[in-house]
């Protein structure tokens, strides 16, 4: 793997941070995967608490869904080489308790992307196709407020170098059966685009 001296520096700050030590329900723990040679970026929203435990990105249903939304092995997927995953918050920001009026995982801490995200960013320069996993990345990235469905509407303004998309959480079922232009029409294409790139990777 090929991580330029820059890109190495500041995995090893993040490794180190301790910025929303605090909010966290566990210590904190970063959890990405970076290559400054990768080809594919997935700009997802904060480690759920399994992967926490586990330390693999997308090591759950949500990744699985994820990879075969993308028409990869696991080995290729956890190739930093080919996929850089760099989530909006690198910690599991905890899940809202039962007593609170919403459920699942809580959003992504704020204090992750403004510290962090745009400095490596900057050293991801060889990266042909950005996947924007959720509402978090998809404002943060297109700087508008958008509903995830509202994204998707327009996905053809951005591709082929940007793809916005649902989490594949299976939460998301039920957006998944009423919006099935998703996995109709864009999931083909996206797989297309994909194995496009690994192959020219593997030439």
């Amino acid at each position: 793997m090929r991580i330029n001296a820059n890109l190495n520096n500041l995995l090893g700050q993040v490794k180190q941070c301790q910025l929303c030590a605090k909010h966290l329900p566990f210590a904190p723990k970063p959890i990405v995967q970076l290559a400054s040679n990768a080809k594919i970026l997935i700009a997802g929203q904060a480690p759920g608490q399994k992967t926490h435990h586990q330390g693999r990105p997308f090591d759950d249903a949500s990744g699985q869904r994820l990879r075969e939304w993308l028409g990869v092995t696991d080995d290729e997927f956890y190739d930093p080489e080919l996929f850089a995953i760099l989530p909006m918050g690198f910690c599991f920001p905890g899940s809202y308790a039962a007593t609170d009026k919403k459920s699942g995982d809580k959003p992504p801490r704020p204090e992750c992307a403004a510290k962090w995200r745009q400095e490596i960013l900057n050293q991801l320069n060889q990266v042909e196709l950005t996947l924007l996993v959720g509402k978090y990345a998809i404002e943060w990235h297109l700087q508008q407020k958008l509903t995830v469905t509202q994204a998707i509407e327009n996905w053809q303004t951005l591709w082929p170098h940007t793809l916005v998309m649902p989490h594949p959480s299976p939460r998301n079922n039920i957006w998944l059966k009423r919006n099935p232009l998703f996995e109709q029409q864009i999931i083909p294409k996206l797989q297309q685009r994909v194995t496009a790139i690994i192959t020219a990777v593997q030439l």
